[in-house]
């Protein structure tokens, strides 16, 4: 039996939440996704930038992720509001809910698209775009937003069909649509391919999905290694994933942060690196895996970039570990000039790993284990800042 996946994306989908919600639960007017608006970060807190946008601000040349003052000079009008990430949660929830009253095969892939598997039950509500109409519609009657729905025979294809004309409507591509409607489109428009990739494929003279499917595979992949050959069997509407009803599990963790105010001393920083380190392990530790690489990224107060990895002699999930090592990284990295932002992110994640001992290592790796696992429960039970590190209070030390 040919499979039948959808991909449902929900269009503007934090600026298309805030809408509804205001609309309905607060009487607010105008319908932020009629007039330019925009979700937009915390200036105060320098997260100034723009995360979702309604068409009439697309218009305007307002882009995702852009500044606020830069989006502001474009649009003197834009209407702004700040994001509820507590808000979007619960939609998402309910958006995924209607999904699986239509299939257990639900994959969802973030927190506003889903991928469903609908070769078993297609058949009980119409052809598969009568089914996708159905689905679409329901969802904005019940929830009051809208979606897009792409429909075909593998997740790659389902996709890219999501992705055509919007908002609030249904595209197949099948295989034998593919070169109607996939391969006259640029190559950068391509599920997976990135700027940097799109940039080379330019240079040797690909600029449209069918030149990339035309392109020998050998050819791509003394280009872009397998990468090349990825791209090409994308180019040609191969794609053999499934729908995975559980998600895969984690390769790394990481946190982040954006100081409210630049940061020029050494101690200051590895406060914030601390604090980081804190979150960053307890997610390890709530999972039960360790991680064997830390890697620190800094951002200077001009925007500017620099990263730096370690591997770890013993993979662990322990604070004071994963802290040390992001200070030495920052000691390696930080050349005086005020930061702006810090963080700490974990690779080569693993199950419980034995300790490699050391004659001169005299910490007690499994009292500290003790210890952080208890402040995780009292945690847990009575909330984030029930334990604190003293060096998370104003004028504690670092450890």
């Amino acid at each position: 039996m040919e499979r039948i996946i959808f991909h449902i994306d929900v269009n503007s989908a934090f600026l298309s939440w805030e809408a509804v919600h205001l609309l309905h639960h607060r009487g607010f007017e105008p319908d932020l996704r009629e007039v330019p608006s925009a979700v937009g970060g915390d200036r105060a807190l320098r997260r100034g930038i723009i995360l979702a946008k309604s068409i009439p601000a697309k218009r305007c040349g307002i882009q995702t992720g852009e500044a606020i003052f830069q989006a502001k000079q474009k649009c003197p009008g834009l209407l702004l509001v700040p994001p509820d990430y507590h808000l979007y949660e619960r939609c998402s929830e309910a958006f995924i809910r209607i999904l699986r009253g239509y299939s257990e095969l639900v994959e969802q892939y973030s927190v506003d698209e889903a991928f469903v598997d609908m070769t078993d039950t297609c058949h009980l509500f119409g052809t598969p775009v009568q089914a996708a109409q159905q689905i679409k519609e329901r969802i904005r009657e019940e929830l009051g937003f809208t979606v897009n729905i792409g429909v075909s025979e593998n997740k790659l294809l389902a996709k890219m069909a999501s992705d055509f004309l919007k908002p609030d409507r249904v595209h197949t591509l099948f295989r034998d649509e593919i070169p109607e409607k996939l391969w006259p489109l640029p190559v950068s428009e391509l599920f997976f391919v990135g700027r940097a990739t799109a940039e080379k494929l330019f240079c040797v003279g690909i600029r449209t999905v069918k030149e990339l499917a035309a392109a020998e595979p050998a050819f791509l992949r003394s280009l872009l290694k397998k990468h090349g050959e990825v791209i090409w069997g994308f180019a040609n509407g191969i794609d053999c994933s499934g729908v995975q009803t559980v998600p895969p599990a984690n390769k790394g963790y990481g946190n982040s942060t954006t100081t409210p105010s630049d940061l020029s001393e050494p101690q200051a920083a590895e406060t914030v690196l601390l604090a980081l380190a804190e979150t960053v392990a307890a997610r390890l530790r709530a999972d039960g895996v360790s991680a064997g690489l830390v890697s620190l990224g800094i951002r200077y107060s001009d925007f500017s970039f620099r990263s730096h990895q370690r591997v770890l002699q013993n993979a662990t999930n322990l604070t004071r570990e994963i802290y040390e090592a992001a200070c030495g990284l920052f000691a390696e990295l930080w050349d005086g000039r005020p930061l702006r932002h810090l963080g700490i992110h974990t690779g080569r994640v693993c199950g419980s790993a034995e300790r490699q001992l050391s004659l001169f290592d005299a910490a007690d790796y499994e009292k500290l284990a003790c210890a952080e696992r208890a402040a995780d429960a009292i945690r847990r039970r009575f909330g984030q800042r029930a334990v604190m590190r003293a060096a998370l209070l104003k004028g504690g030390g670092l450890l």
